[in-house]
């Protein structure tokens, strides 16, 4: 069965950084893209970036460009979002997820945060607050 595991969620200081973490089983990220969501209270789920199983193209929301960064270590079968200068805004809930289908060109994944994909995280809280 493939499950997709979320950590690194918390409670962080506006300006702070925190690295969420989506790990894998039972499937080989070559095979997939992967991508990173959010879900606030009251909103839409919003599509953040995504990154080609085989690492070579990722794309990024113009809400996250030049803050976050997303990263993929193969051998472990992980992704991570690196984000840095958060804000208050940032507050929500962390997704991950995988798409077969979308493993050459994850643009969509982003564009279209309500898009249904293969396989998603239970999700992780991010609170930015002072």
């Amino acid at each position: 069965e493939v499950q997709l595991v979320e950590s690194g969620g918390g409670l962080v200081q506006p300006g702070g950084s925190l690295t969420l973490s989506c790990s894998a089983s039972s499937f080989t990220f070559d095979d997939y893209a992967i991508g990173w969501f959010r879900q606030a209270p009251g909103k839409e789920r919003e599509g953040l970036t995504c990154i080609s199983g085989r690492g070579g193209f990722s794309f990024y929301a113009d809400s996250v460009k030049g803050r976050f960064n997303v990263s993929m270590d193969n051998a472990k079968k992980t992704v991570y979002l690196q984000m840095n200068a958060l804000k208050v805004e940032d507050t929500a809930v962390y997704y991950c997820a995988a798409d077969q289908a979308l493993r050459d060109g994850c643009i969509i994944m982003v564009l279209d945060g309500t898009r249904r994909l293969d396989h998603w995280g239970q999700g992780t809280q991010v609170t930015v607050s002072s």
